[in-house]
């Protein structure tokens, strides 16, 4: 028998096919659909910070013609504050009844403030964990790059304030240091502050230590495609699906920090059949998000990569995934050096079977 079942966050799935966040997952039946087509677990369609706020700030005009009577004054804000989730609160609440595997909702936030609050209503809502998918694109060239981690820090401490289920971390890999980084997400005793308020604008106080770091790093983001029309000469954007050949960067960190940072990991960006599967769990991932080749080729992609990785395990003498996840990370390699700049050498050096010239780097 061969066993695909893994463990995410504490979490049991039976395979590790997960449907990331999208709009496959942002209704009932789409959840559905995942489940009946094998699905080990779904992360719901981002709940929008912006989206959140933009509704509270609707309802907040209205509100300011009440101002000068407290109780109703206070009633359309608080109803404003309630509103913005409470259709994606219901998602959740049905999904978990409708379906057995885990359900994983998603907020996709760029600050540290109140709306965090909602992590503790999706967790009465009866959302397994949640997954905070942070994109801060830091344009302002004033604050240091420490400050910039220190917001990721800050909305991790309040959304693990709010809630006790497992949280993971989505995240892009532009970070100065990218390893550190991650150690720093996921360790529950971590030494920097985190800070009240986000940088953009507005004065830092400095806030509580983090002791409870994230569960687990999806690795990457994919973010906008920005791009260029050369004809028109304006802005445009890229291809809104990803190819295998994106997979390559989260290959390379899961790699490398499998073993070495205290978390799960899940691979996301560039995955469309089993061997990119295979290839995230060679290097240690515990789970694997599908979203582009869903859309390519319809929610029967999930069987057929399922039956390609069973028959790959049987193909290779694996019984479980245990067997041979990160098999090729850095963590268990006796050259870790081949992870590095060694790796780039070697593919001019062996190229055609002659030395390359690498004077031209």
């Amino acid at each position: 028998m061969i066993d695909l079942s893994t463990n995410y966050m504490g979490l049991s799935l039976k395979n590790p096919l997960v449907v990331a966040s999208c709009c496959l997952t942002g209704t009932l039946d789409g959840v559905r659909q995942c489940a009946e087509a094998g699905a080990g677990a779904v992360v719901l369609r981002s709940l929008f910070e912006e989206q959140i706020k933009g509704e509270i700030s609707s309802l907040s005009l209205h509100a300011e013609e009440y101002s000068g009577y407290g109780e109703a004054f206070q009633y359309l804000q608080s109803y404003g504050t309630a509103f913005g989730p409470s259709q994606y609160l219901k998602l959740v609440r049905e999904a978990k009844k409708a379906v057995t595997i885990p359900i994983i909702a998603s907020l996709n936030c760029v600050s540290a403030d109140s709306w965090a609050g909602y992590a503790h209503q999706l967790q009465e809502a009866g959302a397994d964990a949640i997954e905070l998918n942070i994109s801060i694109l830091p344009t302002d060239s004033s604050p240091p790059c420490d400050h910039i981690v220190a917001d990721y820090l800050g909305i991790l401490r309040e959304v693990k304030h709010q809630a006790n289920i497992p949280v993971a971390l989505k995240i892009g890999p532009y970070f100065t240091s990218f390893a550190h980084v991650a150690k720093r997400l996921t360790s529950n005793q971590a030494e920097a502050p985190a800070y009240s308020v986000g940088w953009m604008g507005k004065d830092r106080q400095p806030g509580k230590v983090i002791h409870r770091g994230a569960d687990a790093l999806v690795l990457f983001n994919r973010f906008y495609r920005f791009d260029i029309d050369i004809d028109k000469q304006q802005l445009t954007h890229g291809s809104p699906y990803s190819s295998p050949h994106d997979m390559a960067d989260t290959l390379r960190w899961i790699s490398l920090l499998y073993g070495t940072v205290n978390c799960d990991f899940g691979a996301t960006t560039g995955i469309h059949d089993s061997a990119g599967v295979i290839k995230a769990l060679l290097a240690g991932a515990s789970v694997t998000q599908l979203c582009s080749t869903l859309y390519l080729h319809g929610l029967g992609q999930l069987g057929v990569i399922e039956k390609e990785l069973r028959q790959w395990m049987e193909n290779n003498g694996y019984r479980s995934l245990a067997g041979f996840r990160g098999q090729l990370s850095r963590h268990t390699s006796h050259t870790p050096k081949d992870y590095e700049r060694l790796q780039y050498m070697k593919m001019f050096i062996e190229r055609d079977g002659q030395s390359a010239d690498l004077r031209s780097e």
